[in-house]
């Protein structure tokens, strides 16, 4: 990332302090919270109205707890505004939102510029920028991301005030996901299927994602075993090369794609492999956006109803 020039910054600092943003110091009066989080304590003076979410899973998070958003990052297929399955939570909570750069080097001076009074982000991301930013606003950020989506929407909740909205949401979700674990359950006679997770991910091999992944975790939340046979791992995924093609069979296969739009590229060579047609399980194309990038609760909603047209069973929206 290029950094601001040393004076430039301080004066933009010195711009944004004047115009009320709060750095990270002792206040006169006691805080409206204070956070401890993966870069140590944030004391934040008052409820947060302006958020900038420097990663998808805070984005998700802030417009769940019914936030304004006024920044986030782009990153892979999220550019050019907030993706869809944010729905009306976008349409409400993030009319003034704006991208302020690409996830893996945001930029500064546009943070500054929309006056946050909240950042948030995880380590794993942006470890390097952390000083920079509190500096900007109080900031706030977890350890990683993916796989910890319910507890950086935990996190959220404590940094605006919102801890019983996130566990109500939290909640919500789970049940959902049990009820259709359960209608699919009464569909298939009583034993709900297993399951895999598949991505073409435009390497020579396909991943196989593991309980431990954000998808992973939403459909152990509906109940779905998977085959005794797969590899096991401590990993979200592992990488599975042609010759191992049936460690992918499951009863049900979802499948997703992400930058391979050639005929020859590797899912190309592994669908055409004789391998491929030895698996048994059906086979659904799914969303990669949404089953691997958003990371987030509204995510996690969007794969459950994909898991019901799946299954053809109700949905159980909310």
């Amino acid at each position: 990332m290029k950094l601001i020039p040393t004076i430039a910054l301080a004066a933009l600092l010195t711009l944004v302090a004047a115009c009320g943003s709060a750095p990270q110091t002792t206040q006169a009066e006691a805080p409206f919270r204070v956070v401890t989080h993966a870069m140590g304590e944030t004391a934040i003076p008052a409820q947060p109205k302006r958020v900038v979410a420097l990663d998808q899973s805070f984005v998700d998070a802030v417009l769940t707890l019914e936030t304004p958003l006024v920044g986030y990052t782009t990153y892979r297929a999220i550019e050019g505004g907030l993706p869809t399955y944010l729905g009306p939570l976008a349409a409400t909570y993030g009319t003034e939102a704006v991208s302020v750069g690409e996830l893996e080097k945001p930029s500064l001076e546009q943070i500054a510029a929309l006056k946050p009074d909240l950042i948030l982000s995880a380590k794993v991301r942006h470890e390097a920028q952390y000083a920079q930013l509190s500096q900007i606003a109080p900031t706030v950020f977890s350890e990683t991301t993916g796989p910890t989506w319910k507890e950086n929407l935990r996190l959220t909740g404590q940094a605006l005030g919102e801890e019983e909205l996130a566990e109500a949401k939290i909640t919500e979700y789970e049940q959902r996901a049990a009820a259709i674990g359960r209608e699919i359950t009464a569909k298939s006679g009583g034993t709900l299927p297993t399951v895999s997770i598949v991505r073409f991910a435009g390497e020579d091999t396909v991943r196989l994602y593991s309980e431990k992944s954000y998808a992973g975790i939403v459909l152990h939340d509906v109940g779905f075993p998977r085959p005794a046979t797969q590899p096991t791992t401590d990993k979200i995924a592992v990488d599975v090369s042609q010759e191992r093609i049936l460690d992918l069979d499951a009863d049900q296969i979802f499948v997703a794609t992400w930058a391979d739009p050639t005929a020859t590229g590797p899912k190309a060579q592994f669908t055409t492999n004789p391998l491929w047609s030895r698996l048994t399980g059906a086979q659904h194309e799914i969303d990669d956006l949404t089953w691997m990038s958003a990371v987030g609760l509204q995510g996690a909603h969007t794969v459950l109803d994909d898991v019901a047209r799946a299954f053809s069973v109700d949905p159980v929206r909310p």
